[in-house]
């Protein structure tokens, strides 16, 4: 029992001292995504996945894949785009972010099982007991990070929604200036800050690599979290593919936008105007069925 405790500990510290380090970030996955136009003109095949071999390669990175799929997680290429939507490890090239993910999942199981164990210890607790307890304490290890996913997701959808309406306004009114959707973008990207201003960063970015606009916009469109910034996106996408009235049609988004956001506040308003009356009933109402319960038996039994 003490040696496993021991153990445990010593994984315990060597996890949390893995989770301290930062991984190391290399040159090859920033530099690939600008030389893929000329890579392709000159007639190679671009490496735009995972090096085979390093991502999950390793016995840790597989048990790692393992818990994941264990807890319920879902498939890479979902997990993929999830971790994207919530912009987590965004210092980490894109194609390792899924396993930097499921690394940082197996050292917080790892610690919590450790911290199970040296509490069951402390109370003197018999082996069932402390297998129990570490079991409890490792739920709450690999579950941390997927409430954390999706938190940042929804930090990220909050942002998205309030920042589209100025968005669409600072395009339409760049587009009924005379300029086209590229320009547009590149405008907003050269003087906005932001979620939706990393993201359509990402499209600029896709379409200086050779993507066309329209398929980069298309593809923005397909991984943000946010439904109205999707519905941006495909407007977009249209109008630089076929053409279409942009400045009325991204004026038409954003007062639906502010209708959306209207109706939501609304909607929070009532909710916490019903929660407060809670404290005040569940007070209250005792009280007043003490004095109307009170002259009851003076009634019914006639004073006696």
């Amino acid at each position: 029992m003490i040696l496993a405790a021991v153990v445990c500990s010593g994984i315990a510290v060597a996890a949390a001292a893995s989770l301290m380090v930062k991984p190391r970030v290399r040159l090859a996955p920033r530099v690939r995504p600008y030389s893929v136009a000329s890579i392709v003109s000159l007639g190679g095949v671009p490496e735009l996945g995972p090096v085979k071999g390093r991502s999950f390669g390793s016995a840790i990175g597989r048990f790692a894949g393992w818990l994941s799929h264990v807890v319920g997680e879902s498939g890479e290429s979902e997990m993929r785009l999830r971790l994207r939507q919530a912009d987590l490890f965004s210092d980490v090239a894109e194609e390792h972010r899924l396993e930097v993910y499921r690394l940082r999942q197996l050292s917080s199981t790892i610690v919590w099982i450790g911290l199970g164990f040296v509490v069951a210890i402390a109370f003197g607790m018999r082996a069932g007991g402390a297998l129990a307890v570490a079991g409890l304490s490792g739920l709450v290890g690999v579950t941390r990070w997927r409430g954390r996913l999706e938190r940042a997701i929804d930090d990220r959808r909050t942002r998205l929604r309030i920042e589209v309406y100025t968005v669409n306004q600072l395009l339409a009114m760049r587009v009924r200036v005379g300029g086209g959707v590229v320009q547009a973008v590149r405008y907003v990207v050269d003087r906005g800050v932001g979620a939706m201003a990393s993201e359509l960063a990402e499209v600029l970015r896709l379409h200086r690599s050779g993507v066309p606009a329209s398929e980069a916009l298309a593809a923005a469109a397909r991984s943000t979290p946010e439904s109205h910034v999707a519905r941006t996106y495909w407007l977009l996408s249209s109008a630089e593919e076929r053409g279409a009235d942009l400045a009325g049609a991204l004026l038409a988004l954003s007062e639906d936008v502010r209708e959306a956001r209207r109706e939501a506040i609304r909607r929070t308003a009532t909710k916490r105007r019903a929660a407060m009356l809670i404290p005040t009933i569940a007070i209250l109402a005792p009280i007043m069925l003490l004095f109307v319960a009170a002259p009851l038996p003076r009634i019914v039994f006639g004073g006696l």
